[in-house]
Parts: C-alpha cells; structure tokens; sequence
C-alpha cells in the first residue's frame, strides 16, 4: 500500500479532483491517502492540566489558559472488555511464520505460589533476577494467575527507560478512558489513588526515593515488579517483599533443552549440554539458543533436500558453516565458547533478511524495529518474517509491547563485526522514520509505541550531525522536527522532550537557526505544561531571542504568549519589548546610550530644586519625544523591570542629595546676591528641536563631541556668576528690546535706551526678606553665534577663556540663562507647559 499513489476509487475520492475535506483539531488523526493536495500539518488540541494545548508543528507549539467550555468532564474508568483490549495491546505482536510452541515453565512452582500469596494479600513484591533468567516470563504466568484478584484487574506495564512519572501516567490511561487529556500532578495523583489493581512491572529501572513515590501515590494498588540485581534497591520502609530468582538446576536445563529441540537428546548432546550448564549457572536463556543450534544442526544433517520451517535455509552462506551437506560428513556439535556466546553461529544460519535486522537493531542500540518496517528497511517484500526467525533463535526478547535483542547479543554480534555500518543504518532508519512519522495516515498512538527505535536514531545521528549547506536540512533534525508534535500528540511527553533535545543539539551543530528557535520553544511549552517555570523562561527567551533575528513574526508572537504565560504563573514580570505585531512606526531599533546620572530614559525626567541653581543637562530625549519602541505613546510604564525601578529611585536619591548640597553651599555665600536669580526659565532660543540638539543648549569651548561642556578659569562675579566687568548685573528696558548686557549687543539708535542703565553703573539688586531672588528688570536673550566673544556695553570683547562652575556636577552647563518672562518665544523654545523647561 503505498501512500503516495493510492487508487483514487479505493479510498473514496472517485477521481472528482476536489481538495482534501479539512479536519477539525479534535477530530480523529488518520487521514485519508488519497489526497490531491500536499497534506496539511497536522495539528492537535490537548487538555494539559489547566492549559489548553495546541500542537502545531510549523510555528510551534501554542498555550494559553484551558476555557471552561474546554475542560474535560472527569474521566470514567474503562469496562472490562476495554480493559482487555488494553492488555492486548500491551503485549508484544506474534511474530510472522508458523506458531511457535511455547515452552513450559520448568522448576519456578515455588516461586509462582509465593508471588501469588503475596500479591493476594495486598502486598508488593519484587523478584530479581539476572537478564535470560526468565524473569517475564514467570511474570507472565503470575499474571494471569491474579487476574480475578482486584477489581481494576491487572494492568501490564514496562519500566524500560520510563520515569516515575511516566509509570503513573501508564498506570492512569491503563484504566481510564481520557483521550488527549493530560492530568496535572495533584489531578493525576487524586485518579491513581483510586485504582484498586494488580500492577505487573516488569524491566524497572530505578529504586529507593522513586519507588517510593510510585508506590505512596497508588495506596490501592499491589505491584509485582521485575528488576535486574543492578537495580537500585527500594528504601528500608518501602514495604517491599523480595524474591530471588535464581538459575535452573542441571536435571530442569536438559529437560527445558528436549523441550527446545523437540526430541530426546542424545549421550553426546546430554554431556554437551552438561558443560553449558556449568558455564551459564543454569540460565534459561542460553538452553533457548542452544537448543536452536541443535535444530539448525539436524536440518544440515538432513541434506540438501532439507527446507527449514521459514523456507530461507538455502540462503546460509557457505562460508560461515564448517559442514558441507554434500560430503556426507557428520555435524559437530558446536563448541562450548560458540554455545556460551551462539548469537554470531545462529546469525550466520539464518536469512539474509535476518541478518540485515540484526544489523539495523546493532545500530539503534538493541532496539528492533517492528515487523512492518522491516520490508522497507532491509529492501525485500517478505523481510518482516525475519522477526520470526529471531525469536525462535532467542536472539530477542518481549520488552512490552515490542521486541529488543536478547541479553548478550549485542555485544556478541559487535564482536562478529555486525557494528561496521551502524552510522549508514542509524541514517537509513531515521530517513524511513521522518517519511513515516511525518505521514498524516500515521497516527500518534503508532508512533509512540515507536518511540525507541525512532529515539535510538536520533541518539546516534544528533551528535554527529555537521554544518548543512543553506536550504539543506540534517536527517537528524528532519526526523526529529517529525516525530516531537507526534509524540506530543500522543502523550508520550518522556520520548516528546528527549526527542526535542535531540533536535536542538542537531540544529546547533548543523547552524539551523530557524529549527534550533523551533525546539527551544517547544522545549519552553513541555517545560510550562511540567510545572518547571525557570527552564520554561530559559528556552522561551532563547527561541524568542533567535526568531527575532531570523524577523519571524509569527514565531515570536507565540513565545512571547507563552512567555506572558510564564511570568503569570511565576509572579516576576518580565521586561519585554513590543511585539512583532506592537512595532512603533519610524522607531530605531538600536540600543540608546546611557542616560545621565544613571536615570532611565523611560522615566520622566527628575527636576532638582528650584533654589539650587541647578541645570539640567536635556541630552537625553524626554517621554514625549519617544525615539526608542519602549518609549511608545501610550505606553507609559509598562513592561519596565525591576532593576529600572530600582535605577530610578537610585537616581532621585542622587538628586535631592545634590539640591541639598548646592542650595547649603548657596546659601552660604557671602554675598548677599543668590546665583537663581541669573536662571532663566526657558532653555536659549539658539537652538531648536529640529536641529539634533532636542532642545538642549550647546556646550560651548573646546568640548569636542563629548557633549560636556570644558571648565573655563575666569573671575567669577561677586555672586558667583561669571561676568565681564564689575558689575554682574544685566538690565532691559522695559519694553523687553535687548540691551548691551552680558548676552546682547547695544542698538546704537533704541530711543529707549538709558544712559543711567549702564552694566558698569548699576549695583547689585539686595535680597528680599524672604531670600528669594529679586530681580528689577529683566533682559531678553538674543541669538549669538556659538563660540564668538560677546561683546559689552562698551565695546570690549568679553574674556573668552573657560569658566568654573559652583554646581556639585561636573556634566552641568556652567554658563548662566537669564530670565525673560516677556519675550516672545521663538520656534526653537519651548512653551511654558514643555516637560523639558529648564528650572
């Protein structure tokens, strides 16, 4: 059946042509194959705790709060036919060819009862055992010896590279009936405690505090758990009966090995079978396989003539068999050292095909591909027979629901030189995996009970991924881009992060920028579903940060939902720049200088005292001119982080501080003048807003580009302000016209002019009783060239060299702007109401 050319007819399109019919997310996942069209991505909706899930394979996966219409009702516990159907499919598949007889269960009748008492009682066990004791398989027997005894029956579950965690959610789906519903951990833990159920574990992996929490969180619950002696033992108050299962007896390995050949054995073979009792201590395992050479032996005996239950015993090389069935010699019997490791004989006896599954479940680390992906793996129609093959070898083992080498095998079979090609066939499987993970006939329940062999490949692919030349993609990432949403999809979240992670080391040594944002955001919504908020806001901010240099808008509208998300469930705002959908027209995306004395930019300017005498220097634009996306209109506050809270009030501190100083230090002057009174309170008119300065004054002297204005020594005026004869004072006609102060120029024919208002005649205006300035007139500012001496009344240039200043800060503007309440303002000036209006 081949998806990519189905018979129009047979699928139900009948040829119209028309496109494919649109699924909704909720709806079933298996789609017809006779589509017209390319396949739409296929997306799903999913209940994670209280998130509501939408897997999208393209921009990444989003989440946003579950609504009520949403949420699932609470879901119901199976029926016993649906039960059964469950226990079905957790048992591997029969494999293809004739049915083998199974074989009897030989001296473990003491250990069968003890296991059946104990789990009747309620109570827990495990029974250890070395890898070929026949531990599943005496497993197996109990189970089905305790099917009446809980009234959630007895769920089957496989330990193998499984968590704690993920052994509950089996348990939970095992006896539940909740489709693309993934329960939080304090729902999970109130469903589980209900289940009242005779658990069978095999192949577990972890002890002590796990354990523990998988036994605490099902106090209804007996389990009978399989472990190897290398396994973590559980904790001291655990509970836990164990029970050892030790090696068979010499009389139980020949009577299991008659049961292997299917015949009588011979003295020679007896004493044979002898010595391989002593080497293996009884294990079941090696008897399995030796009696497959002793079958393998009597068909080269028989001939020529002689077809093997499989029908491929004409496909044995020659080479690999020291007997010749023509020369009518008798068959040796296999050496010891080839009976105590028999898995590179055994190969070299069986199909071709055989041999080619043997080869690509050596590259994926033991894991055999399921039988219907041999024919495409290994190139022949009939390969998936092959599995049958194996399994009558016991050259593989049941691992729930699928099949791994034997214990011993691989290494055997890497010694034989069955490893040579292990990167060519990892690659090979994993092209066949992303064709067949990325099909939309291929739902994500088959994916999932795929997930090892899909995971083995890219175990061994991602680290040995290279650079990709531009619009080229590793197979490593391909298939891993493929199989996470699947994975996702069907709840494996174990296989969906490691898969991820396995897509993103690829992505980052194959420079894929775009796909490494994609498994950084995927990685950031398994995290937030998990409950682990810092690594959530890790990977979002890492994917947001590369899909912002990549400009993809879409990506990064996702992660910064989802990063909003984050910082809602955490409490900590986040400090976020607009979106790609919030982006202020003609803003300059380029980071802005340092604001003076350590205020942010974002913040209204501080104003210091009105009595201090202090400048402020406007070099930096103010809120209402925003040049920066954080200062958009409208916008105020928001997004600010904590640490430009903390600058801010760091920055106001600094500056009542430095009012303090210079209104005591004003204040303290001999002089009875003050220095406010040469303040004037708009900024000079020399310069606009339009003209770069933002309304700032210029610096003047030799200050370069610094933008800070360079001392000038001179003698100061007896108020302190500079001035260029004795008299500091200005004055103005009052008709506001420019008189020939410090800042103007004498107009020789203003009717209005005073003899007696010369700068060098008029002394000093004496303070007010309340010590506020008290200026008798006032002078209007006219526009000077910057840098050129200033003339006095009299005609004399004005000292040009640098001034001191009395301020306590070394960046404020040292020359003094006088006061003019009645001139007009100019279209450089600001207006009264302007924030930046110089105090």
């Amino acid at each position: 059946m081949d998806p990519n050319n189905p018979g129009p007819e047979e699928y139900g399109h009948e040829g119209d042509g028309r496109a494919p019919r649109q699924r909704p997310p909720r709806e079933s996942l298996t789609s017809d194959f006779g589509q017209h069209a390319p396949a739409l991505a296929r997306t799903v909706q999913l209940v994670s705790g209280d998130f509501l899930l939408t897997v999208n394979p393209v921009d990444g996966s989003e989440i946003e709060p579950c609504p009520p219409a949403e949420r699932p009702a609470r879901p119901a516990k199976l029926t016993e036919a649906e039960r059964a159907e469950v226990e079905r499919a957790a048992r591997p598949s029969v494999p293809p060819g004739p049915a083998q007889l199974p074989l009897p269960l030989l001296a473990r009748q003491d250990e069968r009862e003890k296991l059946v008492r104990l789990l009747a009682r309620g109570r827990s066990v495990r029974l250890t055992g070395p890898a070929g004791s026949g531990r599943t398989r005496l497993l197996d027997t109990v189970a089905e010896d305790c099917a009446d005894l809980a009234p959630d029956g007895v769920v089957r579950l496989n330990g193998h590279r499984r968590s704690a965690d993920d052994l509950l959610h089996d348990l939970f789906y095992a006896v539940h009936d909740a489709p693309l519903h993934r329960p939080d951990r304090d729902e999970l833990t109130d469903h589980v405690r209900e289940i009242g159920a005779v658990v069978v574990l095999d192949d577990l992996e972890f002890g002590g505090a796990a354990l523990d929490e998988l036994l605490d969180a099902t106090p209804e619950c007996a389990f009978l758990l399989g472990a190897t002696p290398d396994v973590p033992e559980p904790s001291a108050g655990a509970g836990i009966e164990e029970v050892a299962l030790p090696g068979l007896d010499r009389a139980a390995s020949l009577d299991l090995l008659r049961h292997a050949v299917g015949r009588d054995l011979t003295e020679d073979e007896s004493n044979w079978a002898g010595d391989l009792w002593f080497e293996s201590e009884g294990l079941p395992l090696r008897f399995v396989q030796a009696g497959a050479l002793l079958r393998q032996r009597d068909r080269l005996r028989a001939g020529t003539d002689a077809v093997d239950e499989f029908g491929v015993f004409e496909d044995v090389r020659p080479d690999e068999t020291s007997y010749d069935p023509a020369d009518g010699d008798e068959v040796p019997l296999p050496s010891l050292g080839e009976a105590a490791a028999p898995a590179p004989l055994l190969a070299s006896r069986l199909s071709a095909s055989a041999r080619a599954t043997l080869r690509f479940a050596v590259a994926l680390g033991g894991e055999v591909p399921h039988q219907a992906h041999l024919p495409a793996l290994v190139g022949d129609t009939h390969a998936d027979a092959a599995l049958g093959e194996l399994a009558a070898c016991g050259l593989v083992s049941a691992a729930g629901a699928r099949y791994r080498l034997a214990a011993g095998v691989p290494a055997q079979l890497e010694a034989a030189g069955y490893a040579d090609e292990a990167e060519d066939r990892a690659r090979a499987a994993a092209q066949h995996y992303t064709w067949w993970t990325g099909h939309p006939s291929v739902t994500p329940e088959r994916v999932c009970a795929e997930a090892d062999a899909v995971l083995a490949a890219l175990a061994v692919l991602s680290p040995l991924t290279t650079a990709v030349a531009e619009g080229e993609q590793s197979t490593a990432v391909q298939l891993a881009r493929t199989a996470a949403p699947a994975f996702a999809s069907g709840l494996h979240w174990s296989a969906w992060e490691k898969a991820l992670r396995a897509g993103a080391e690829a992505a980052r040594l194959a420079g894929d920028v775009a796909e490494q944002a994609y498994f950084h955001h995927e990685l950031g919504i398994h995290a937030l579903c998990a409950g682990q908020l810092d690594r959530a806001r890790a990977e979002l901010e890492a994917s947001i940060g590369l899909r912002g240099a990549l400009a993809d808008k879409r990506g990064t509208v996702a992660g910064r939902r989802a990063l909003a998300l984050v910082a809602d469930r955490s409490g900590t705002p986040l400090a976020l720049m607009p979106t790609a959908g919030e982006e202020v027209p003609e803003a300059r995306y380029e980071e802005s200088a340092s604001p003076p004395r350590g205020v942010p930019t974002a913040f209204p300017e501080l104003q210091p005292p009105s009595d201090t005498g202090l400048v402020v220097n406007r070099a930096v634009p103010s809120p209402s001119r925003p040049s920066t996306p954080s200062a958009k209109p409208g916008g105020g506050l928001k997004g600010l982080a904590k640490r430009n809270l903390v600058a801010a009030g760091a920055g106001a501190l600094l500056v009542a501080v430095l009012g303090t100083v210079v209104t005591l230090g004003a204040t303290s002057e001999n002089d009875a003048g003050t220095p406010s009174e040469n303040v004037g309170v708009n900024p000079s008119a020399s310069q606009g807003v339009d003209d770069g300065s933002l309304g700032a004054d210029p610096a003047t002297g030799d200050e370069g580009d610094t933008g800070e204005a360079t001392s000038r020594p001179t003698d100061p005026g007896p108020d302190g302000t500079v001035g260029t004869s004795d008299d500091p004072t200005p004055t103005a006609s009052s008709s506001g016209e420019p008189s020939d102060g410090p800042s103007g120029t004498k107009k020789p024919d203003d009717p209005s002019r005073s003899p007696s208002k010369s700068p060098s005649k008029t002394p000093p205006p004496e303070p007010s009783d309340s010590g506020s300035p008290t200026p008798t007139e006032t002078e209007t500012e006219e526009e000077t060239p910057t840098g050129s001496p200033t003339p006095t009344g009299s005609g004399t240039p004005t000292d040009t060299t640098p001034t001191t200043t009395n301020s306590a800060s070394d960046s404020a503007p040292s020359t003094p702007v006088e006061t003019n309440a009645s001139a007009p303002q100019s279209s450089g000036a600001n207006t009264p109401g302007d924030p930046e209006r110089v105090i």
